[in-house]
């Protein structure tokens, strides 16, 4: 039987960075994907924007991280040669009644250190875009767009020139911890075309929405450590037309999510979404990514509070995505959860649950924030 230093499932943008940063710290590591492509799921499907920290908790994980992933992911694209645009995104608010939660936006951001974010007049703000209806907005310069898929090649290609392996097509069947509190690590049993057994000291599950399900795999794990799976389905509809916008758009956030806003591609169409739509469903497997048009009705009420001028039918609908998250509607949003050795016992185990957005933005630092979590577990 193979015997590895460590394996981490799902090779989504967060599984990649994380897999990357195993092997450069010098572990023999394989990273698992039961798809025949790595990032095909949520890191496929979501809007590529580099967030700046503004909306979450003070000291939260995705305050720090996000803050933190910012700065380290626009670095790491520069010297990867990785695509990324500077938009700039707008926050505003599209009345009177709306600036003192749009104050509490500038207060929490300002609390979460984060740079290059300023509150602007309505004039100012209609002066960067002519055609934005608005009493007031945040102009946060940090934010922007990454080229996704670009960015997850780059992670793959510094994970195996590390000397990492990616196994296509190999979900995980089970993980048995082998002595006690798996102080020898785990023996994994892999499916597949071939089917393998291996053992490994480390396992880390960063397998998103399907964290959950995974950790539900693992014999000697507590069922009180595994939380339940919420997903919340964002839909998104494209633009008809060239953009009139140079920023991000982004209206007040909105329960579960920030809103319908307006992003734009690496090549400046523009885009809305996505929007809160929970699903009643058990699995990730039940998810239907097919985007109902009459949901289009709401966008265009939406939308018209910070754009006036968008025009019947020019919003086609385009794909969705859902969100990992591990807490039910009407609660607010969950923080990332590194649930470890020091939560369940057993030795070497990682369970990553609820890394929705900012996920993406966040993952370099995801990686090296969990590299000192096995460090000081060991």
């Amino acid at each position: 039987m193979e015997q590895l230093d460590c394996v981490v499932i799902g090779a989504g943008v967060v599984g990649l960075a994380v897999a990357r940063e195993m092997a450069l710290q010098g572990r023999e590591t394989i990273l698992l994907e039961r798809e025949s492509a790595f990032g095909t799921i949520s890191s496929a499907r979501n809007s590529e924007v580099i967030h700046a920290g503004i909306y979450y908790p003070k000291d939260s994980l995705k305050a720090i991280l996000c803050v933190q992933g910012n700065r380290l992911l626009y670095d790491y694209c520069r010297s990867h040669q990785v695509a990324t645009q500077p938009y700039g995104k707008l926050i505003v608010a599209s009345d009177d009644t709306q600036l003192n939660d749009l104050q509490a936006i500038l207060y929490k951001a300002q609390n979460n250190h984060v740079p290059d974010i300023k509150m602007i007049s309505g004039d100012e703000a209609k002066a960067l875009e002519p055609q934005l209806h608005c009493s007031a907005a945040i102009l946060s310069s940090s934010t922007g767009i990454v080229d996704s898929h670009g960015y997850m090649l780059s992670l793959l290609g510094g994970f195996e020139d590390a000397g990492g392996m990616l196994a296509y097509q190999s979900p995980l069947i089970s993980a048995r911890p082998v002595g006690s509190n798996a102080e020898q690590g785990f023996i994994l049993e892999i499916g597949g075309a071939d089917g393998m057994q291996i053992q490994t000291r480390l396992l880390i599950n960063c397998a998103g929405m399907s964290a959950p399900a995974i950790a539900k795999k693992i014999e000697g794990l507590s069922s009180e450590q595994i939380p339940k799976a919420y997903f919340a389905k964002g839909n998104y509809f494209s633009l008809t037309g060239k953009s009139p916008f140079s920023h991000l758009i982004y209206p007040i956030p909105e329960p579960g999510g920030l809103g319908v806003h307006l992003t734009l591609d690496m090549g400046g169409q523009a885009k809305f979404g996505p929007d809160v739509e929970w699903l009643d469903i058990e699995s990730e497997e039940q998810i239907d990514y097919s985007v109902n048009a009459s949901r289009g009705d709401d966008f265009y009420e939406a939308v018209r509070r910070y754009w006036p001028g968008l025009k019947d039918g020019s919003l086609q609908p385009d794909y969705s995505g859902v969100r990992a998250k591990i807490v039910p509607p009407n609660i607010p949003a969950g923080d990332f959860y590194f649930n470890g050795p020091q939560d369940h016992g057993l030795q070497g185990l990682f369970n990553l649950y609820g890394f929705e957005s900012p996920g993406l933005t966040s993952s370099l630092a995801i990686a090296k924030h969990l590299e000192g979590l096995i460090k000081s577990s060991l």
